[in-house]
């Protein structure tokens, strides 16, 4: 029912477990004369929908028509919630047994001092498999938003989720305590400490019995255990690494310096839902996502987006409203280099790789010709970096480029360019090769990661069977649209011909 891009808004269901939120906001000036603990003078108290609550006024925020399907209590916070909820979504609600759960975070200052949970797991009541069928059945994308209460775990409901993954792509944001996802989820959105947890518990080790810890091979593993179509891990400020086929694709994300990260996973999920239903391709919809989470968390995250929706009486913020603000901080995962002045020559790769592999060093390789370096390859280069631990630049000679980029190129020497790169932190060494590939280069050097820049379609880069030989993985990295240094040539080229001076005798237009 997916996949092209539709004329009219989305529809995306969402079923999982909600969660009353209540903010306890106050001030302290005081101890308790009893115990060495602060005193709260409370301000203000906000109750608002968290868990897939949230995610479903997420989704509608995002401009798509959404249905929640999630169990819900019967006493008198489980009234307020739907009362709340159904003045954005549709809610179709199962039967719960037990007390609504809530989430209490007292606060102050901005600071949370305390979050008391109560009200237990709960879990879902007899569940009508026909009727949620008949919901999912009219939805462009399923988005399970799973709270570790039982949604996830429930029989009926799991047996109704995998028929609809057969047919509907179904977006899964998973939880320690909840079910695997389904066979055949379009999108699987679990963060890096919940991926290590599933591989780690059987979820995705290795035959051997060790669980991956790299984001990327978490990603991989947890694929093809879960039989998922995709599996994202985020990272927080260092992005999301996609395995879904082929190469791992890595999304970094623009570091943010301050914001509050409570509920960056449920609008990266919202995000990447709606992307989904309105016809964008996976790399797509997690690259939308990744730039939507960070834009939640540096406008302050949930709390930023409850106030405004109190704000607004009732109206839900604009997507386009929560952007980033305040000033870029540098990635926490970069670090200094440690090469040295002198470029190494081929000659010098098996040293080289020996001395940064150092301490169980994870390399990182990438390549180019990075003839005039410009945003975008500072921006691949950065991204590739932050795959390992130390990075090296395998850069064409003079007389590749020229051989690959015509008899013009390159504008700049390769003792230039070279120098330039070194001057970068992200970059640890640039080794010059020869060649027209950097196959035999990769094959001494043998990274763990080789990283390249573009989308090639699910084409085979050729030096993949050598970076495979020896263990490596392949990493694409997504390119700055409109840099490139061919561009730059054509546009200095235009700017020159625009300013040519006149001839000795003539007059210049004026």
């Amino acid at each position: 029912m997916s996949g092209s891009p539709r004329a009219v808004r989305p529809h995306v269901v969402v079923v999982g477990d909600v969660v009353l939120d209540r903010d306890v906001d106050g001030t302290v000036e005081r101890l308790c004369p009893d115990a060495p603990a602060p005193v709260l003078d409370v301000t203000r108290v906000r109750e608002s929908p968290g868990g897939a609550g949230l995610t479903a006024l997420l989704v509608a925020a995002s401009g798509a028509r959404t249905t929640l399907v999630a169990p819900l209590a019967d006493d008198d916070a489980g009234t307020r919630l739907a009362e709340d909820l159904r003045r954005e979504v549709a809610v179709v609600a199962l039967p719960h047994v037990g007390g609504t759960r809530r989430k209490v975070r007292i606060r102050s200052g901005g600071q949370s001092l305390v979050r008391v949970d109560d009200g237990g797991p709960g879990a879902p009541g007899a569940v009508d498999a026909d009727a949620v069928r008949a919901v999912l059945a009219d939805a462009d994308v399923v988005l399970v938003s799973d709270y570790g209460a039982g949604v996830t775990q429930d029989p009926a409901l799991r047996e109704v989720l995998a028929e609809a993954a057969r047919g509907t792509r179904v977006v899964w944001d998973p939880h320690p305590r909840g079910g695997a996802p389904v066979a055949g989820a379009a999108l699987v959105t679990p963060n890096l400490s919940e991926a290590r947890a599933a591989a780690g518990g059987g979820g995705g080790g290795t035959a051997g019995g060790t669980a991956p810890q790299h984001p990327d091979e978490l990603a991989a593993a947890l694929r093809a255990s879960w039989e998922a179509r995709a599996v994202a891990v985020t990272a927080g400020s260092a992005g999301a690494f996609v395995a879904g086929g082929g190469d791992a694709q890595y999304v970094p994300a623009v570091p943010v310096a301050g914001g509050d990260p409570c509920g960056a996973g449920d609008r990266f999920a919202a995000t990447a839902a709606v992307a989904l239903a309105s016809g964008a391709t996976v790399t797509e919809a997690v690259g939308r996502a990744v730039a939507d989470a960070g834009a939640w968390v540096a406008a302050g995250g949930a709390e930023a987006f409850r106030r405004e929706r109190d704000e607004e009486t009732g109206a839900p913020p604009a997507a386009a409203d929560v952007t980033a603000t305040g000033p870029v901080a540098e990635s926490a995962d970069a670090a200094p280099t440690d090469g040295t002045d002198a470029v190494p020559t081929p000659d010098d790769v098996e040293a080289l790789a020996a001395r940064l592999r150092r301490g169980g060093r994870r390399l990182v390789a990438t390549g180019g010709c990075f003839d005039i370096v410009h945003a975008g390859h500072v921006a691949t280069l950065q991204a590739a970096r932050r795959l390992g631990d130390a990075l090296v630049v395998l850069m064409n000679s003079d007389a590749s480029v020229s051989r690959l980029k015509g008899p013009t190129r390159p504008v700049v020497t390769a003792g230039d360019r070279a120098r330039v790169l070194e001057a970068l932190d992200c970059v640890d060494a640039v080794v010059v090769f020869e060649e027209d590939d950097p196959g035999a280069v990769l094959a001494r050097l043998q990274p763990d990661v080789w990283a390249k820049g573009g989308d090639y379609g699910g084409t085979e880069l050729p030096e993949a069977a050598t970076v495979r030989a020896h263990g490596g993985r392949i990493v694409l990295l997504p390119y700055l649209d409109g840099r490139s240094t061919t561009s730059i040539i054509e546009r200095s080229g235009r700017s020159r011909a625009q300013h040519v001076p006149a001839a000795v005798g003539e007059k210049e237009a004026v």
